[in-house]
């Protein structure tokens, strides 16, 4: 009983239960593993069939305009 009073002079305790502690620290998980590049670039596939790039008309493109000219009014 004497144990018991000198407890409550003393103010607050930390919790000594199990449920109360921390939990201990677990590992980390192992680091995730890496892709193989064979399924990426295993495979070719076969080029399109008109080609890969078909350039406009260069010469329409850069044709010149007709000029205009300045109207002195």
């Amino acid at each position: 009983m004497e144990m018991e009073s000198e407890r409550q002079m003393e103010g607050w305790e930390t919790p000594k239960r199990v449920e109360c502690r921390i939990p201990a620290v677990l590992p980390c998980p192992p680091p995730p593993k890496k892709k193989s590049p064979a399924g990426a670039y295993g495979k070719r596939r076969a080029p399109p069939k008109n080609g890969y790039f078909h350039p406009p008309d260069l010469e329409a493109f850069f044709a010149l305009a007709p000029r205009r000219e300045a109207s002195c009014a």
